[in-house]
C-alpha cells in the first residue's frame, strides 16, 4: 500500500472550505487503498475561526489522525483585539478597524512570518518525523493557508527521504488581504524568499486554478511543469440525502452561502434588483448564510431591500447544503481584487452539486466563469452589468419554482471529490 501523511492545521472540529478539501481527499484516498495518516493541531490548543463538528463524520476509521500541542499567538490576539474574534475571510469578521486593530495587524504582518500559526510548527515537525520513521511514510502533503504549514514540509524535505507535495488553496504573498497586514519591505522580502524556497524544494506543487498556476509560474522560470491543478469540488455523499423538492411558499429565494466582506462588490446586483418590477420584487427573498458585514446590510436596506433580506449567519456545513437545495437561484460573488481571475471558491462546486442555477458576479473571463459555462450551471455577469444581472434574475424567476428546473449536465461529474482524489492518487 502507498502511505501518505497529510499535514494540515485545519481539521475537524474546525469548519470552513479549507477543512473540507483534505477531509474529503483523505476519505477517498483511504477508499482507494492508500494508507492515510493526518497530522493536525490538538483542538484544545487550536484557535479556529469556525467550528463544524459535523465534518467529523467524513473521517473514515482507517485514517490515522495525530494531534500535537501548539503555541497559539491568536489566543493573545483575542484578548487584546477590539473584535474579540479570530480574523478570517480577509478580515470579514472585523467590525472595528481602530488604532488598536491596525497596530495588531502591523505586528501580525511584520513580526510573525509568515503567519501567527507558525507556533504550531516545532510541535508538528517533531511529531511528523516520528510518524514518518515509525510508519515508513514515503509521501508527505502539506496544505495551506496557513502558509507556515509549508515550512514544516520544507524542513522535512531537507532532512528525510520523502516525496513532498505542497498544496496551495490560496496564493501566499499575493493573497488579496496581504496589504491589510501593513507589511514593510523587509517583511515582504522575507515572505517572498520563504515562498520561493517552498516552490523550488517541493517535488510537486498543487493549486486550485489555472490563473493561480500562472501566477506561481511567473515567480520562477523552472517550476511550471511541477505545478498541477486540482480544484475544489463536491462530495455526492453530502447531497444524496437532501430533499429534491423546493419549499411550498411563494417566494423566489436568491441565496448566498459563505463569507462576504467589503471586497465582494454587489452594487451591480443591488442596482439590478431595483430595476425589477414591483410585483417581482415583492416575491423575492435574498438570503445570506454565513458571515456578512453590517455595511452590506445597511447598503441593501438603504436601497429599499430590507424587507427582502434574510440573514441566517454561520451554520454547519450540512445545514448550509439544505439552504442551497431550498433556493431558486444561488449567488456567487468573486472578490473584486488583484489576481481574482484565479479564485475558485469551494462553494461554486457545491452549488453545482445542488443543481440549482448559479448567478456569478465576477470577471467574465475568470476560472469560475469558465467552469460555469463549461458545466452549463448558470450565468456569469460582470460586477457592474446591472442590466444583464436583472435580466438573468427575471429569466430564472420565469422558470418558476419547479423542482424539475435543475442544472444536470455530465460535465459536473469531473468535479466530484472522488474523481479529484484520483488525481491526488496519481501524484502520490
Amino acid at each position: 500500500m502507498k502511505k501518505v501523511l497529510i499535514i494540515t492545521y485545519y481539521w475537524p472540529p474546525s469548519g470552513g472550505a479549507g477543512v473540507q478539501r483534505w477531509v474529503k481527499f483523505a476519505k477517498y484516498l483511504a477508499k482507494m487503498q492508500v494508507d492515510t495518516f493526518v497530522l493536525t493541531v490538538d483542538p484544545e490548543y487550536a484557535t479556529y475561526p469556525q467550528i463544524d463538528k459535523s465534518l467529523e463524520k467524513d473521517i473514515p476509521d482507517g485514517v490515522k489522525v495525530f494531534h500535537t500541542k501548539s503555541f497559539e499567538l491568536y489566543s493573545l490576539y483575542k484578548k487584546v483585539s477590539s473584535n474579540k474574534e479570530i480574523p478570517y475571510g480577509g478580515f470579514s469578521n472585523t467590525s472595528k478597524l481602530d488604532i488598536k486593530e491596525k497596530i495588531l495587524r502591523f505586528i501580525r504582518g511584520n513580526f510573525f512570518l509568515p503567519d501567527p500559526r507558525r507556533g504550531w510548527n516545532r510541535f508538528a515537525y517533531k511529531e511528523a518525523c516520528n510518524i514518518i520513521e515509525e510508519y515508513k511514510i514515503d509521501t508527505v502533503i502539506t496544505t495551506s493557508p496557513p502558509h507556515s504549514t509549508q515550512l514544516i514540509g520544507l524542513k522535512l524535505k531537507n532532512k528525510m527521504r520523502i516525496k513532498w507535495i505542497a498544496d496551495f488553496r490560496d496564493p501566499w504573498t499575493d493573497i488579496y488581504y496581504y496589504k491589510k497586514l501593513y507589511p514593510t519591505a523587509i517583511a515582504t522580502f522575507i515572505n517572498k524568499k520563504l515562498e520561493k524556497k517552498v516552490f523550488l524544494k517541493a517535488d510537486e506543487i498543487v493549486t486550485v486554478s489555472e490563473n493561480i498556476k500562472s501566477l506561481f509560474s511567473s515567480k520562477l522560470s523552472n517550476i511550471n511543469d511541477k505545478i498541477k491543478i486540482i480544484p475544489n469540488g463536491f462530495d455526492y455523499d453530502d447531497f444524496n440525502n437532501n430533499p429534491s423538492e423546493k419549499r411550498q411558499d411563494d417566494f423566489f429565494y436568491i441565496s448566498y452561502v459563505g463569507t462576504i466582506s467589503n471586497e465582494y462588490k454587489i452594487d451591480g446586483f443591488i442596482d439590478a434588483i431595483t430595476q425589477l418590477s414591483p410585483e417581482l420584487k415583492s416575491k423575492i427573498k435574498i438570503r445570506f448564510i454565513g458571515k456578512i458585514t453590517n455595511d452590506f446590510i445597511e447598503l441593501m436596506s438603504a436601497n429599499g431591500m430590507g424587507e427582502m433580506l434574510e440573514v441566517v449567519g454561520y451554520v454547519p456545513h450540512a445545514v448550509a447544503i439544505q439552504y442551497m437545495f431550498s433556493s431558486d437561484l444561488l449567488l456567487l460573488v468573486i472578490p473584486k481584487i488583484e489576481n481574482n481571475k484565479g479564485i475558485l471558491t469551494g462553494k461554486l462546486f457545491e452549488y453545482m452539486a445542488c443543481k440549482v442555477p448559479v448567478l456569478l458576479l465576477g470577471p467574465p473571463d475568470g476560472d469560475a466563469a469558465k467552469i460555469i459555462n463549461e458545466t452549463k450551471s448558470g450565468f456569469a455577469c460582470d460586477y457592474n452589468d446591472s442590466k444583464q444581472i436583472s435580466k438573468k434574475i427575471a429569466y430564472f424567476f420565469k422558470l418558476g419554482q419547479n423542482p424539475s428546473v435543475r442544472v444536470n449536465t455530465p460535465e459536473i461529474e469531473k468535479y466530484s471529490r472522488e474523481t479529484l482524489a484520483k488525481e491526488v492518487l496519481k501524484l502520490i
